[in-house]
């Protein structure tokens, strides 16, 4: 059995749209409400969520973004690449993994940004931890089109076709 293949097992994860795999972990019982339509969400939202997300070498994880600012952090494996589209256009590439990679243990992708990441190690896999405030939920998640994304930002066009899976 491969890592990856009793890493799923051991975590119980399972496939993530975006790609790779993932299981929630922990989600706060505290909640947002009253001011959740003020920040942007269609109703109550967890303080905070959590999960394991783990990546294989040989995928990616797709261009994205949510409602929530989301902190990367690093478990093991080989180090990830995040590709970060800011709402104005500007691209950025964040390691993360240990220093001695180039990377850091934990990382910061605001609210709002588009988001992809793949392994720098195509052989390997990253484990990694999201966590998100307020709290992850699918109404806030949007997986990028293809098209409209590069229509929106022709300058990343080839990074974008690079890392979507829509036409």
């Amino acid at each position: 059995m491969s890592r990856v293949e009793k890493l799923v097992e051991e975590l119980n994860l399972e496939p993530h749209p975006e790609g790779g795999f993932y299981r929630e972990v922990y989600r706060s019982e505290a909640t947002i409400r009253r001011d959740a339509a003020a920040l942007g969400f269609a109703g109550e939202r967890a303080c905070s969520t959590s999960i394991y997300f783990l990546l294989p070498g040989f995928t990616f994880s797709a261009f994205h973004r949510i409602r929530s600012d989301e902190l990367w952090h690093f478990y093991e494996g080989s180090p990830l690449v995040l590709h970060v589209i800011t709402e104005a256009g500007a691209y950025r590439e964040i390691r993360l993994g240990p220093p001695d990679s180039g990377g850091c243990y934990q990382i910061m992708v605001p609210k709002g940004h588009w988001f992809a990441a793949r392994c720098v190690d195509p052989n390997g896999f990253s484990l990694v931890g999201c966590t998100v405030s307020p709290g992850f939920d699918f109404a806030d998640f949007e997986l990028a089109d293809r098209k409209a994304l590069s229509e929106r930002y022709p300058a990343h066009q080839p990074r974008i076709t690079e890392l979507t899976r829509s036409a």
